[in-house]
């Protein structure tokens, strides 16, 4: 235990996760974009000198739970410790190395005692624009999604490096913007180390052996739950629209003593599309997944991910070969918790949800209007997929914790007038619990030239399952003046046009009665 009795680590523990959370606070009122500001598109986090989570804010990305802990161990293997120093701020938008697509943008400070290095504050926020193609899940290689960063320093000792600044404004639409949240992320990350040195200073204590403490806890409770489970292998399989053929998720879940390990041989193979997952996207939702059904109530640190792995062929959709395309990587996995819900049903029932409609939907347009550029992203939900206990809920971002941005934020920010937002009533798939319903979204353009237009949508034509015995949510559709378009291709819309989007319901849960 060594020497903390159990009141003092729920004390310590809790006032981590504050001191997270008020850097994720300063991050979302500094921040320029509505991507951070109302949509809720990043994370913040504590890490030990070791880079395991200690603590993440509050209202994260649940897939950055395991993202961020990756990427700064990736970081140490370019800048290792000892060449680290007070003043330094760490930055890359790799993929592979960070939230699995470029719009992320991830950076780290080394939080130093004096002169002992005793952990980083890490961030992870959606830019609200990259270069490259506009995000859509049409493009065929890395190369066409934007600009990508290596891991690198963006301030040296305390000395900016402006040539990365003028790199990173030159690629991107909107550079204020850009930097403004970039800028708004080092903030929270400075705000963090002050606020963690404080806590030390405050309260004598070593943060290496609280921060084992609560991670032995967490594995603890992680290991008890999966005790709980019958040993066994549990196999599932999910698909959705894909392309020329439905892009298919089949998973297999060895249960052992203590331990979980996931396969997804089987899956559909890594597409010529961006729809590709690399491999710690596919681990941070599989982590999630398992975290949600078995130990919800722990708080999150890297105790409770150890008794997990998670595999998936080389060349698959969940583990592509460079440089695949990956922008629209949340479309496939966001299919993993739904996978894995699914492959535990028969045996807790009573913890997991069926499908939901559409975990994410987006639209995003890029103009000029007034002789000024623009680039705007809005986010909308569909149906949460009901449980054993409820409904689901109408318009609910699940697994991922997007909210939808407000209609005055909407108009504001893009030369658009919103003309409805709607839900669109019983399409949550029926049941003992019925799906959550999805939405009706039309908005007119209002530029003063024409405006390209990207989305991201699927189950258009495969509609959410249900769970035992529940029924299927409706599909959705995109209508471009009242005509449906394929969303998995970017348009070019004309001044005056009107755009509808009709989010998918919710996977009813059990049989409806008769």
């Amino acid at each position: 235990m060594n020497g903390i009795d159990p009141i003092s680590l729920e004390i310590l523990w809790t006032r981590l996760v504050s001191l997270v959370d008020e850097a994720a606070a300063t991050l979302v009122r500094t921040s320029f974009s509505t991507i951070v500001r109302e949509s809720n598109d990043y994370a913040v986090v504590l890490l030990d000198r070791d880079c395991q989570l200690l603590a993440q804010s509050s209202q994260s990305i649940p897939s950055f739970i395991c993202t961020l802990p990756a990427t700064v161990r990736h970081f140490l293997k370019v800048f290792p410790r000892e060449k680290l120093r007070p003043g330094d701020v760490m930055i890359t938008n790799d993929p592979w190395l960070g939230t699995g697509h470029l719009p992320d943008i991830n950076v780290a400070v080394p939080i130093f005692r004096g002169e002992e290095l005793v952990g980083f504050s890490g961030t992870a926020a959606h830019a609200p624009d990259i270069g490259g193609r506009l995000r859509s899940p049409s493009t065929a290689e890395l190369f066409e999604e934007g600009l990508r960063i290596p891991p690198t320093k963006l301030v040296d000792g305390g000395v900016t490096n402006e040539t990365l600044i003028e790199i990173i404004r030159n690629n991107v639409r909107v550079p204020d913007q850009v930097m403004g949240d970039l800028w708004a992320q080092v903030a929270a990350n400075k705000m963090l180390a002050r606020r963690l040195l404080d806590t030390l200073e405050d309260t004598g204590c070593e943060l290496t052996s609280v921060g084992n403490e609560m991670q032995l806890r967490a594995e603890g409770a992680m290991r008890d739950a999966i005790r709980a489970l019958p040993n066994g292998t549990y196999e599932n399989e999910i698909s959705v629209d894909g392309f020329v053929e439905p892009v298919v998720i089949r998973c297999r879940i060895d249960v052992g003593d203590e331990a979980v390990s996931v396969d997804y041989t089987g899956s559909s193979l890594q597409l010529p599309k961006a729809i590709n997952v690399v491999p710690i996207y596919t681990f941070a939702y599989t982590a999630y997944s398992l975290k949600c059904v078995l130990a919800p109530n722990v708080p999150n640190n890297d105790g409770s991910f150890r008794p997990i792995a998670a595999t998936a062929p080389l060349g698959s959709i969940l583990n592509p070969r460079f440089p695949a395309a990956v922008s629209a990587r949340a479309m496939t996995g966001h299919l993993i918790p739904p996978a894995v819900m699914g492959a535990l049903a028969p045996v807790i029932p009573n913890k997991v949800r069926a499908a939901s409609g559409s975990p994410l939907w987006c639209v995003h347009l890029s103009g000029q209007h007034q002789g000024q550029r623009f680039t705007s992203t809005f986010f909308l939900n569909g149906g949460q997929g009901a449980g054993a206990n409820g409904a689901g809920l109408p318009t609910l971002s699940f697994p991922s914790n997007l909210s939808n941005t407000p209609i005055e934020v909407i108009e504001s920010q893009a030369p658009v007038r919103v003309q409805r937002r709607a839900l669109r009533r019983n399409t949550g798939g029926r049941g003992q619990h019925c799906g959550g319903d999805g939405q009706v979204f039309e908005f007119l353009l209002l530029a003063d030239s024409p405006v390209t237009v990207s989305f991201m949508a699927d189950r258009l034509r495969t509609p959410a399952p249900g769970l035992q015995g529940g029924g299927p949510g409706a599909t959705g559709r995109v209508l471009l003046d009242g005509a449906p378009v394929d969303p998995r291709e970017i348009l070019i819309v004309q001044p005056g046009a009107r755009l509808t989007l009709e989010t998918p319901g919710g996977g009813g849960f059990g049989a409806a009665p008769i």
